[in-house]
């Protein structure tokens, strides 16, 4: 007799990677209705969430925000755990390409040079925190960019 549990573990693995990757590559924003029945009602303000595009590759907030953590980690100085941290990136960005690429190649191409510039800055043997940070305030404008919100 096989021990089902054994077998369950890598399809529950698989099931929840493949549910990932199509949750990332949704080209339908999940705010998308909310922020058109928030603009249609009375006395109702649209949050700036709300009223940002989706790019051309749709949904690309849980990205942005694991390049913020990062962001985050590097301006504390703690780059060891910056670099572990956007090996999470690394890992969602590969998993959503087959998903994400075909949408906006092109767009796709530039997001993923980003990715790899900031990926280079913290694996460096000896990484610099002005690098990282300059990689990952170019990152996170590409986001915006391609989301079409200008930051400051």
């Amino acid at each position: 007799m096989t021990n089902q549990h054994s077998i369950a573990h890598p399809i529950v693995a698989v099931s929840a990677a493949v549910l990932l990757a199509l949750a990332a590559g949704c080209s339908k924003p999940a705010d998308e209705n909310n922020a058109s029945a928030a603009s249609t009602a009375p006395g109702k303000s649209v949050s700036a969430s709300q009223g940002r595009t989706a790019s051309k590759l749709g949904d690309l907030s849980a990205f942005r925000s694991i390049a913020a953590d990062v962001t985050t980690i590097v301006d504390r100085g703690e780059l060891p755990t910056a670099k572990s941290r956007i090996k999470d990136l690394e890992v969602a960005w590969d998993s959503a390409e087959a998903g994400l690429k075909p949408r906006a190649a092109d767009d796709w191409h530039v997001l993923d040079k980003a990715i790899d510039k900031s990926l280079a800055a913290l694996r460096a043997d000896t990484p610099s925190q002005a690098d990282c940070k300059a990689a990952m305030a170019a990152l996170l404008n590409t986001f915006d960019a391609l989301e079409g919100k200008a930051r400051p």
